[in-house]
């Protein structure tokens, strides 16, 4: 597909421009945007395509869609930014603030490994409806009721659809308040990005339909085949990985104004590109002058690795800071300080302090990629390129 790419792009940055039109030419792109600030000003601010993966209308400044995972760095913010403010101890155990979680060998499970996907609580042995799921009193009832699959704090596993109750619940229980009303307000209200947990029914109009897509067959691309042991746990309805992104059976109509009104900050968070570099900019400095979010010691806490190697439920070698994916084999993001998450089949979000880069893209057509989508690492590529005098 061949579509106009429409935006600008400071002096230097010409490289995003080329590579986000290749992704369109040759990579099968729909409708996407992708935003960069570097030292909190905006650089790079693009959009093409349509507004939606099966329409004709075409994509505008603000379209938003959903994340899916990259929503997940957003919830661990707020946690983060409630022990910032000495509200929520990360060596504390879970049950101090939930008591009802303080059940079936999960009583010594610390903050601080629910963040890192280290509670051994992947999956649910009685997976909810996408109806329960929005419930959040009945996703925090079922993983305060699981057993774990691994002791607390031992091994890690990425945490799919778990994240969205383990975490959501643990800042309802401190705050007295819903994540996506906190995020709202704590977060993308200082900040003046444009995301959401739970759509508001005024934003509605701006958000595009999205769909999977399958890859052109000749797209120039090195085709990177799954190994096996990663295609035979996706294949298996027994394993840890497909019963961790199964913890909602049936999968749910993610284009449904439903889902979309619902709050799993697992799964389910709606951003425009810039909005997400907006957001991952305010956690490394100033943004246009205006609000930063983490202070350096809550930075250092977001990208020291805590969980690294062999990921039971991935099936590949995934490294973790809190609540943030880090750059790696499996999700390869600008340097190895870089933190931040992707959306499984295409949205990636994060900061690189170093650089003073801030990243965000999210696409309409999703891809069958969990951790390194080829169209954000050809965009992730080209802002490397566009950095000769990286710090």
């Amino acid at each position: 597909m061949d579509a106009d790419v429409n935006g600008a792009v400071a002096e230097g940055f010409e490289p995003v421009r080329e590579a986000f039109a290749a992704n369109f030419e040759l990579l099968g792109e729909r409708g996407a945007a992708v935003a960069v600030y570097r030292d909190g000003h905006k650089v790079v601010d693009l959009w093409a395509g349509s507004r939606d993966v099966d329409g004709t209308a075409l994509w505008e400044r603000g379209t938003a869609q959903i994340v899916r995972s990259a929503t997940k760095g957003v919830a661990a913010a707020a946690l983060l930014l409630l022990h910032q403010r000495g509200e929520l101890d990360l060596d504390a155990p879970v049950g101090e603030y939930w008591p009802e979680y303080k059940t079936a060998g999960k009583e010594h499970t610390r903050v601080r490994d629910l963040l890192a996907h280290r509670a051994g609580v992947p999956v649910l042995d009685r997976p909810l409806t996408p109806e329960q799921a929005a419930d959040p009193d009945l996703g925090a009832a079922a993983v305060a009721a699981q057993a774990p699959v691994w002791e607390p704090g031992s091994d890690h596993g990425y945490h799919a659809q778990t994240f969205s109750w383990l975490t959501s619940a643990l800042l309802q229980r401190v705050t007295g308040r819903p994540m996506g009303e906190w995020i709202a307000d704590g977060i993308a209200g200082p900040v003046g990005a444009e995301l959401w947990l739970g759509l508001p029914q005024e934003q509605a109009g701006r958000v595009g339909r999205i769909g999977r897509i399958e890859a052109p067959e000749k797209s120039g691309a090195l085709k990177v085949r799954p190994k096996r042991a990663v295609t035979e746990a996706y294949a298996d309805p027994d394993s840890l990985t497909r019963r961790a992104f199964a913890a909602i059976t049936p999968l749910p109509d993610e284009n449904s104004p439903a889902y979309r009104a619902a709050a799993l900050p697992a799964s389910n968070g709606i951003a425009t590109a810039d909005g997400l570099a907006r957001f991952y900019a305010s956690l490394i400095g100033e943004v246009d002058g205006g609000t930063r979010l983490f202070t350096p010691e809550t930075v250092r806490l977001a990208r020291t690795e805590h969980s690294a190697g062999p990921d039971r439920v991935l099936v590949v070698n995934t490294r973790f800071g809190l609540g943030y994916m880090l750059h790696g084999s499996a999700s390869p993001l600008l340097g190895p300080g870089s933190f931040g998450h992707p959306g499984r089949g295409g949205a990636l979000g994060f900061a690189d302090p170093e650089t003073g880069v801030a990243f965000g893209y999210v696409t309409n057509g999703l891809r069958t990629s969990v951790t390194a989508d080829p169209r954000a690492q050809a965009l992730v590529r080209a802002v490397r390129k566009s950095l000769p005098d990286a710090r």
